[in-house]
């Protein structure tokens, strides 16, 4: 399966995602106003932002399957990474609206005791969502999309945030009133913190940001190769859901052009079937004495 096949498999979850959060938020919306929650009503608002990123994460999917053009020669993955800074910027901006009205009911005690049908509204939305995220999570590991990876832990802080939901609407049957709108204070900052999350993994790997631990695990596969004197520099980048390395080698300085050609195509293909890398461009250069210098500096670069 090509990256533009995945990429439509990924569409999937969006729509699952998409349909789950419209029923779910208009569900807690509505008992949330008649049972007076605030937690519960925090929740339907979180939801509807959800949709809203869900279709961001399903428009930048469908962007990233366009092929290459003349003024996009690498095709258009990262379109999925904007789609997640949208999806983040719309979280960021209702979970603050619902931290300030929380703040609010708490400093007036405007305190109410909800109804228990909210509370069980909140429970099944959270098992639900924990079902939604791990089919996501999975789909997202499968096709390796950020999205839709970023979508999945967007589901799982849902499915904690209806749980607490359900944790504050149940404190306040027992007589403690102030749980229900403290449950929709830290509903707030967990939309944040999850929006603040996925804007910082997106940014990063727009600015071409990369796991250097993933470096070190790619160093370690190529060094296998017995031809590969030693590996000069291996610099990487994400572009959508794809990885692109550029690596350089010493090799036999004796050897010809077709067996230097023989063992790059040997790495790339070694990455490709045991790291799932399959854009990898792999300049090799002669190894000689004076080279152990330039191997030296390049271990010392934090470039590497």
């Amino acid at each position: 399966m090509n990256q533009y096949d995945q990429l439509k498999r990924g569409e999937t979850g969006a729509w699952l995602s998409i349909t789950v959060y419209l029923l779910l938020a208009a569900i807690k919306v509505i008992i949330g106003n008649l049972s007076n929650s605030q937690a519960l009503q925090a929740d339907g608002l979180n939801n509807t932002t959800d949709v809203i990123a869900s279709l961001a994460v399903l428009i930048g999917l469908r962007i990233s399957r366009k092929p290459p053009d003349s003024d996009h020669h690498y095709g258009h993955f990262r379109a999925e990474l904007i789609a997640s800074l949208i999806a983040s910027f719309i979280m960021v901006t209702v979970g603050f609206q619902v931290i300030v009205q929380s703040i609010q009911l708490i400093w007036n005690r405007s305190h109410t005791q909800p109804d228990m049908i909210a509370a069980w509204i909140a429970l099944a939305s959270s098992l639900i969502m924990l079902a939604v995220y791990w089919f996501n999570s999975r789909l997202a590991k499968r096709i390796n999309s950020s999205s839709l990876h970023a979508a999945s832990q967007d589901n799982r802080s849902d499915a904690l945030i209806s749980f607490g939901a359900f944790i504050g609407i149940i404190g306040a049957q027992i007589g403690w009133y102030w749980l229900d709108p403290v449950a929709g204070l830290i509903v707030g900052i967990l939309i944040v913190h999850t929006a603040w999350s996925i804007f910082r993994n997106s940014s990063h790997s727009l600015t071409d940001g990369f796991d250097q631990d993933l470096i070190e695990v790619i160093r370690e596969h190529i060094a296998k190769d017995q031809e590969v004197i030693e590996v000069r520099d291996i610099k990487g980048r994400r572009h959508g859901n794809q990885t692109l390395l550029d690596i350089i080698i010493y090799v036999d300085p004796n050897i010809t052009v077709e067996h230097g050609h023989k063992i790059t195509d040997r790495i790339e293909e070694t990455l490709e079937q045991e790291l799932n890398i399959p854009y990898a461009h792999i300049h090799v250069e002669p190894y000689h004495q004076e080279s152990k210098h330039k191997i030296n500096n390049s271990r010392g670069s934090k470039y590497d």
